[in-house]
């Protein structure tokens, strides 16, 4: 049985001489305390530290009977809690207060930038804000997401929308933004989706009988399907083209140009694997490192090998530990490249060119060009196949395979520069 009192320690007397009144709660003959904002001075005590005071003891009575009582309403699932788990559980909200939806979602996008998760907290942060400018209040009981809603709130994130955000300066500034496509708003409404998920790991507990948020308005409202995404993949002759541009030294379109051609000889890297790199992270003329996107994912932690070949070796030595004196975040990096991707597509006559095209690409080739199998393909992307899972435990990793992947599609490319 669970018991709960009033206590004063004696070794918690403060430099002004009151001490701090805290609960004692005994479980399994373990005891842990509780804090309380009340304070007692010498002459609210007893001699043996136990309170006199009658007002204190009006509201300490208060607060011991609603403890008991949630000990009485948890009763034969207290042999679930150890006793620092009961008290987290006496001092939770009560099951019928109000979830704060926006509150939670900034701390949960709070959490994700110190995982270094910027990808997955950004979007979540702008489900937040637009949540807040479609009901015009700065805080949403959870309940407000609900099937009948989420039929209105799409057809609001279609229209143009007009709103207000601070700035880096703290200044407010008008913003004006077009209605959501059909892939927009799949991606908005997943994320909320997967906000609502968040707040639900973290406020109910199915084994120990709390279920504070008991409506799941996604099993009605389905997610919109997002349309097929368009080929990325560029053909041998259109890379072809973007080896053979000119740009002017030192431009924006010289970086993302050589960053472009560093990703594809380095089997599609990311950018932002690239922008992280360091020299620590070549080790016999081959380049080991983690994929930012799935290394917090993966039992693995996503590692892959990739061999320096003579293309790309000059590239990447030109930009290692450069890029972060020049840009603050890898996502500032993105956004240059992409940019200068845009003017090169647009003088060479591919239209939306952007990094994302050098992964593709590399995959596609290697399939369909070089004809390496899908699981090979795989490997050289660093992908995981969720159905091999298993398997792969038992497999050491032979990176030789990327490296015959690698050197078939970039002699390949070689090839077909010299007819």
């Amino acid at each position: 049985m669970a018991t709960i009192k009033e206590v004063v320690l004696k070794h918690h007397k403060k430099d002004d001489g009151t001490y701090n009144i805290k609960y004692r709660l005994t479980h399994n003959r373990k005891i842990t305390y509780i804090n309380t904002n009340y304070f007692a001075g010498e002459k609210q005590l007893k001699k043996d530290l136990t309170i006199k005071d009658k007002f204190l003891l009006s509201i300490i009575s208060t607060d011991i009977a609603k403890y008991r009582m949630k000990l009485l309403e948890l009763d034969s699932l207290l042999i679930h809690f150890d006793v620092k788990e009961l008290a987290n559980r006496l001092t939770q909200d009560d099951e019928n207060s109000v979830i704060d939806i926006i509150a939670f979602a900034k701390q949960y996008v709070k959490d994700l930038i110190e995982q270094d998760r910027k990808g997955t907290a950004y979007p979540i942060l702008t489900v937040a804000n637009s949540l807040c400018d479609y009901f015009g209040t700065q805080k949403v009981g959870i309940e407000q997401i609900n099937s009948i809603m989420l039929p209105d709130y799409e057809r609001y994130l279609r229209k143009e929308r007009k709103f207000k955000r601070k700035n880096q300066f703290g200044k407010d500034v008008n913003y004006v933004s077009k209605g959501l496509s059909d892939s927009g708003l799949h991606n908005h409404i997943r994320d909320l989706r997967t906000l609502f998920n968040a707040a639900r790991d973290r406020y109910n507990d199915e084994d120990r009988g709390l279920i504070r948020i008991k409506h799941y308005p996604f099993k009605k409202h389905k997610v919109i399907e997002a349309p097929m995404t368009a080929k990325r993949a560029l053909s041998v002759e259109q890379i072809v083209k973007i080896v053979e541009f000119k740009c002017i030294p030192g431009c924006r379109a010289e970086l993302a140009k050589e960053i472009f051609l560093l990703s594809f000889y380095m089997c599609g890297m990311n950018a932002k694997d690239i922008y992280n790199l360091s020299q620590s992270s070549i080790l016999k003329n081959r380049v080991n490192y983690n994929r930012s996107k799935t290394r917090k994912r993966r039992k693995d932690q996503a590692l892959i090998s990739i061999n320096l070949i003579p293309e790309a070796s000059p590239l990447l030595f030109k930009y290692i530990n450069r890029l972060r004196d020049r840009y603050a975040e890898s996502s500032n990096f993105n956004k240059a490249l992409n940019k200068g991707l845009k003017e090169i597509g647009e003088s060479i006559g591919i239209p939306s060119l952007t990094m994302y095209c050098a992964r593709h690409s590399f995959g596609s080739m290697a399939r369909n060009e070089c004809r390496f199998s899908k699981d090979d393909v795989a490997f050289a992307l660093n992908h995981i196949d969720n159905t091999t899972k298993t398997t792969d435990i038992y497999i050491k990793p032979d990176w030789r395979i990327i490296d015959d992947v690698q050197f078939n599609v970039v002699s390949l490319l070689k090839l077909r520069r010299m007819k």
